[in-house]
């Protein structure tokens, strides 16, 4: 048991960066930060004309997705690369830089994809001894007890570092930086290695971190769904063929499918546990810091299968969106709203709503209901949207949720996603 606890303690820190990012839309409370933190400078000034023509001319709500990345730059990036989550003691993520990365090449901007690689590679990579241990990012990286900046822990998040790995194949074919794909190649070794198990009859799983703390033992695994990416790991697959990254894809619809079905109305959950040796999924225990419920982890779910599903036409993923949004859909048919918190019953637990978890829902819901999706964009997203930002100022986790589901597809560059 307390080996248990333990185990539960070190998952619970991994899962708050997102929860935690994300509080603003809660906490009616919060500071109202309408500048960044005072004596840190971000990166250059505005370049609004420069990421607008980046984006192709059909792209829909193109003035918005310029004008407010041009904004997060220069509100939340430091002028050294460094993302600054302003709601939780000004700390930086993994998730943050790699967000930051992925967002950065998506809309052609170098720059501030070469600062915010930078600086994660002189501050993130996971040391024993002075040393690096490997090429993943430390997932959490801060204020210390004794005052001291660095990193505060020292497990990585592998959804971090899939997004930063992503970023770095679409950077390499983008702007022909072979460097980028000689890393993010080094970077694929490492990923495997730490954070990919073995489970019954071979299958891979992707562990949301390293085994210590999501595998404590031969059979219980931790999982977090919002953490798989399929359309990432066939982009893996075509840059490292020693190993099988498609394996992954089949185990991770194997995961959203089942763990659905711990939900009477299919929603997916924050986390759920795995038994590898069996195959049976259970949600995690009531008194568990971990909860089985559909919040602010389990929205990325949404957008991670909407790009699957258009990149890479997978039916799996279009089945997956139609058949696990369907009580969302009838929620917001009702309602035209959804609360930020359901049950695994369909109930609602929270009587406020979440910006980051309508820009998900729009994701999916603009391949497999159009319509809905323009209501959602019309009623929920652009209403919160003002000079830039969405909501409240200091919303790190709002504000990158929003603009990755808001951004076309289709207005990716097909040469970044499969190359000829």
């Amino acid at each position: 048991m307390r080996l248990l606890s333990r185990v539960v303690v070190i998952a619970n820190l991994i899962s708050l960066y997102a929860c935690f990012s994300g509080y603003s839309v809660v906490n009616p409370q919060t500071l109202d930060r309408k500048t960044p933190v005072p004596n840190i400078p971000t990166v250059g000034g505005s370049k609004m004309p420069v990421f607008l023509a980046a984006l192709p001319k059909s792209t829909s709500n193109r003035e918005l997705l310029a004008e407010s990345w041009d904004s997060y730059r220069q509100r939340f990036i430091q002028g050294d690369g460094r993302v600054i989550d302003y709601e939780a003691s000004d700390r930086s993520t993994s998730e943050g830089q790699a967000y930051a990365m992925l967002r950065s090449v998506l809309i052609d901007d170098p720059e501030t994809f070469a600062l915010t690689l930078k600086w994660s590679e002189n501050n993130l990579l996971r040391q024993q001894h002075g040393k690096p241990t490997d090429s993943l990012w430390a997932w959490k990286w801060g204020q210390k007890q004794d005052g001291n900046w660095g990193i505060i822990d020292s497990n990585f998040a592998s959804d971090g570092d899939i997004d930063a790995i992503t970023a770095l194949i679409f950077a390499s074919r983008r702007w022909n930086r072979p460097e980028y794909m000689e890393l993010a190649k080094i970077k694929l070794q490492d990923l495997w290695k730490f954070s990919t198990i073995l489970g019954a009859g071979g299958k891979r799983y992707l562990l949301p971190g390293p085994a210590s703390a999501f595998a404590p033992n031969g059979t219980t695994v931790y999982l977090n769904p919002s953490y798989l990416a399929p359309y990432a790991f066939r982009i893996f697959a075509q840059i490292d063929p020693a190993h099988d990254w498609l394996s992954l894809v089949d185990t991770s619809y194997q995961v959203l499918e089942n763990s659905a079905q711990l939900s009477i109305v299919n929603l997916p959950s924050d986390w759920v546990i795995l038994d590898i040796n069996t195959g049976q999924f259970q949600t995690a225990p009531d008194s568990s810091f971990l909860q089985s419920l559909y919040s602010f982890d389990a929205y990325r779910v949404w957008w991670r299968l909407s790009l699957d599903a258009a990149w890479f036409d997978s039916p799996q993923a279009r089945r997956y969106l139609q058949k696990s949004t369907q009580h969302l859909q009838t929620f917001w048919s009702q309602q035209s709203r959804l609360p930020a918190r359901i049950d695994l019953q369909g109930k609602a637990l929270v009587d406020y709503e979440a910006t980051s978890q309508y820009a998900m829902f729009y994701a999916a819901m603009r391949l497999v209901k159009p319509t809905l999706a323009q209501e959602v964009l019309v009623k929920k997203l652009l209403p919160q949207y003002k000079q830039g930002i969405w909501g409240d100022h200091s919303a790190y986790y709002t504000q990158n949720l929003a603009w990755l589901g808001l951004l076309p597809p289709d207005s990716v560059p097909t040469q970044l996603i499969k190359p000829n």
